[in-house]
Parts: C-alpha cells; structure tokens; sequence
C-alpha cells in the first residue's frame, strides 16, 4: 500500500508542475525581444511565442534601387529576435525539465 501513496503524491507534483509550465508558457507570450540591423535602422520585435508583433524600418534604408539590401537587413533582425526568444523559451521551459532525462524536451 505504500506505493500507492507514493504514487499519489507523485501525481500531484505532476499536476503542480504542469500548471506551472502552462503559467510559463503563458508569461512567454508576453515578453518581447528585440534585434536590429544596420546601426539599428532596422528593428524587430518578436514575442516570446516567436511570433512577429512589430517592424520597424527607418525611411533612409527604402531604396527602390536596392530592395535587396531591406531585405536583408530584415532577415537579419528578425533572425536576432528570433534567436533571443529561443533562447529565453530554453531558459525558462528548461528549468521544468532539468534532470528528468526526457527526450525531445526542450
């Protein structure tokens, strides 16, 4: 019978953690992270969900002549932002993982 208790008390650790790590999940949709390009002519935000909530383009990098350029420098800054939200997203989620040994988590 012992090993019921244990595996009860076990459950509800699981239970708390999970509600945990949905409240985290949750916070994550709310931070935003920034990356920029060309001496910051170029920025975007991107949420913690690594969703794009913002661009911003200064209007001396709009060159009809050279889109290419824009679009790079696009692609780099939301390539930062990106990065930093996965990282943040690691950081966060990781600490529910963190010696469990579970693969294809975080």
């Amino acid at each position: 019978m012992r090993g019921m208790g244990n595996m009860q008390g076990m459950m509800k650790q699981m239970q708390k953690m999970q509600k945990k790590m949905a409240e985290a999940q949750e916070e994550l949709g709310d931070k935003r992270l920034e990356g920029t390009a060309g001496g910051g002519m170029v920025k975007v935000i991107v949420s913690g969900h690594k969703e794009v909530v913002e661009v911003t383009i200064d209007p001396s990098v709009i060159d009809p002549e050279d889109a290419e350029m824009l679009q790079d420098l696009i692609v780099i800054a939301t390539n930062e932002a990106m990065s930093q939200a996965e990282e943040l997203t690691n950081s966060t989620m990781g600490q529910f993982t963190k010696g469990l040994n579970l693969p294809g988590m975080f």
